[in-house]
Formats: C-alpha cells, structure tokens, sequence
C-alpha cells in the first residue's frame, strides 16, 4: 500500500473519492442513452424501459444508509472495491439482455452498485477527513455527479453511434475493474491511519473501537432520527428534489429532445453542458454553505429550479436559444442542494451519525427519483409527452423551496445521537 504520511493527504482522498464519485455518476446516467436503442431493438415502450431506470435509481438511494453503515463496519475501502467490481459485472451483464426482466435484474445490481458509491460515501469521507472545507469538499464531491455526466455522456454518445450500445456498456466496465486497484490502494480510512488529524482540526481523532452490524445501526438510526421534526423535513425537500433532477432530467430529457427532432448525440451535448454549469454551481454551493444560511440557500436553490423545469416545455418551442438557456440556468442550480442539505443533517446529527442519517435523507432523494422516473415514463406513453411531468416537478420544486425554511436555524444535537 502507498504511504503517504502528509498534512495534505486528506485532500488526497477527497481526489481518489471524487474519481470513485465520477466513475459512478457515469453508471447512472449512461442508461439514459440507452432508451432509443432499446424501443429500437427490443421494441420496449419507454413505459418498461422506465421501470428499470427507476428501480435502478431506488435501490441506488436505498442502499446509501446501508453503505454507510458497512463502511463503519468493514471500511471504505472494502466497501468501494466490492460495489465497484458489482458495477463491472453488471455492465458486462447488460450486452447479453434481451428481455425485459433481464433488465429489472441489470438495473437491481447497477443500482447497488452505485449507491455505495455516492452521497453517504461522500458525507463519510467529508465528516471524517474534514473539520474545516467540509462543505467545499461535499460541493466537489456532489459535482462528480456532473463531471460524470461531462466526461461520459458525449462520449458514450459517439460510442452508441458508430459502435452500438453493447460496446459502450463493455468500456464502461473497463473503465469500472481499472478502479478497483486505485481505489484499493490509495483510499484509507481515517486521518488517524496516517498519523494527522482531519483538516483543519486541532488534535488526531481516535477509530471508535465499537463495531456494530450494518444493517442493525442503519435501522437504529433510522428509528432515532426519524423521530425528529429536522429529518422529516431534509427528506422530504430531498424526495422532491430526486423528483425534479436525476429521477427526471437526468432520465427523461434525452428522450424528451428525440421526441422534438433533436438527435441524441446533441442531446447528450446539452446534458453534458448542464454538467459543466452544474460542477462550477455545486462546487460555488459547498463554499456558501460553509459562510451562509442553508436554509436560505436552499430556499433559492429549489426556487430557481422551478421556474426552469415550468420554462422548459415552452424552450423546446425555441430550441436554438430556450434549451441552452435552460443548460445553463437548470444547470447551475442542479444538485447545489448537496452541501447545504449536508450540513443542516451533520449540525442536527453530529459528525459521526450523520452519514448514515444522510444515507436515509438521500435515499429519500432517489425514492422521489424513481418514482418520477417510472411516473414521467408512463406519462410520455400515454400522453405522448413529457410537458405535464416537467410543469408537475416544477410546482413541487415550489413547494420544497418554502419547507426548507421550516426547519430550525440551528437544530438541537438529539440525546439519542450525542
């Protein structure tokens, strides 16, 4: 294993955990490319094909408090090197489906897989490694998801055209067993391991000695914070905000852009540029967050998001000018709830539970996701259009942006997690 006994390793491992959160992010969102060539081949409504995308994004949030949980337990770095090795295989897995519950069973394991890789595994290394930056460094970490799609979704686009999706699935999980070695030998587990403490602390922080079951603590916690007004509310302005981001955007909007003429190379384009606005917006989040009001913050957040996904229907009516204005606004805006969202559940929660309360907080998130998923899906085969799914999220977007303002300015440590 690499040593690297230095007061600037804890920046080291927010590198190698941004490099895991990427990998993901791009797991997730290259299946939104898949839907043209699946109706094409396998001559599957975009109906069926949704119930796979949201089973895949449910079981990404539902395993986030669990993969905390194992990383107490078993380590970070098992934990990752498992879940990536389950992304490997599932992607290889998808070149031989050909029926649709082949593809409920791709989309059960990618989803695992992912969801150790995510938001509670960014709130574990943030909470550990960081005292000061934490909310800078969970706006990089929340990021990835953008520079995910950014570094694979174009390219992705270019592979389905001239090699066809069974080749883009193959390099992906290339990409995915690459990992496991980087992961494996660079992560660690605490400031501790190498002699420093987190950054910005004053003193080297002891492992806790107690090991407890996963699936046992993440339950206990559970039941602790969902006795608390605070969880309630992050959960359900974070159902909302899966609802009105991945669960629709990051699922619908290419299919969206083919059903006004728009090839899904271009499409894949805009989701990319959004990306890009979305790794600066995010990253700008996490530092605002370490200096301002996240109740505020994200009072403004989900506030400007719905009014871009109520535009967004009528910005396909001027497709030269409204798309790339709606990349830019939506995409500035897209998932810069991450760090403030983070930093509400780690003051009401304490440093060491908050992970896994987050992990249920963003379960929450993916569960919304799903649901829109499946729920938009459905809708564009009925109806023939995605508009009334884009204005409903929009108006819950509304919603969310006066529920946060709800919660208490500094909520109080709960006895059950001091």
């Amino acid at each position: 294993m690499i040593r690297i006994n230095h007061r600037y390793y804890p920046w080291l491992i927010a590198g190698v955990t941004f490099v895991l959160l990427v990998a993901a992010a791009g797991v997730r969102s290259v299946p939104t490319m898949y839907v043209r060539p699946f109706e094409g081949e396998f001559g599957w409504s975009d109906g069926v094909i949704s119930n796979a995308l949201a089973l895949q994004i449910a079981l990404y949030g539902l395993t986030g408090p669990f993969a905390a949980a194992a990383m107490e337990r078993y380590g970070v770095r098992k934990t990752a090197a498992v879940a990536i090795a389950l992304l490997a295989a599932a992607m290889f897995a998808l070149t031989r489906i050909d029926t649709p519950w082949q593809l409920l069973l791709w989309a059960a394991a990618a989803g695992i897989g992912v969801g150790c890789l995510a938001l509670a595994m960014g709130a574990t290394i943030a909470n550990r490694w960081f005292v000061t930056q934490r909310g800078l460094v969970i706006g990089v970490f929340s990021a990835g998801n953008a520079a995910g799609q950014l570094v694979f979704l174009p390219m992705f686009g270019v592979l389905i055209d001239h090699g066809g999706w069974r080749n883009s699935a193959i390099v992906l999980a290339a990409i995915a067993l690459a990992l496991i070695p980087f992961a494996w030998f660079l992560l660690r587990e605490r400031p501790v391991d190498v002699g420093i403490p987190p950054w910005g602390g004053d003193a080297i922080e002891p492992a806790p000695t107690q090991k407890r079951n996963p699936l046992a603590e993440a339950f206990s916690v559970l039941g602790s914070a969902s006795r608390t007004r605070t969880f309630w509310l992050l959960a359900g302005s974070f159902f909302i905000c899966g609802a009105s981001t991945n669960g629709l955007i990051g699922t619908h909007l290419v299919p969206a852009c083919g059903d006004h003429g728009i090839p899904e190379t271009k499409a894949a384009g805009l989701l990319a540029a959004m990306g890009l606005f979305d790794l600066l917006g995010t990253t700008a989040s996490g530092w605002l967050s370490d200096r301002f009001d996240p109740r505020w913050l994200l009072f403004w957040y989900y506030g400007l998001r719905g009014v871009s996904l109520i535009f967004l229907p009528y910005a396909f009516g001027i497709a030269a000018i409204g798309l790339p204005a709606f990349a830019v606004f939506y995409g500035l805006d897209w998932i810069a709830t991450v760090p403030p969202t983070l930093r509400l559940t780690t003051a009401a929660f304490g440093r060491e539970r908050a992970p896994v309360v987050f992990g249920w907080i963003a379960a929450s998130h993916q569960l919304g996701a799903g649901a829109v998923a499946l729920g938009a899906g459905w809708a564009r085969t009925l109806m023939g259009s995605y508009d009334q799914a884009f204005i409903t999220s929009g108006v819950l977007c509304l919603i969310a942006s006066t529920i946060v303002l709800a919660i208490a300015r500094r909520p109080r440590l709960e006895p059950a997690f001091a």
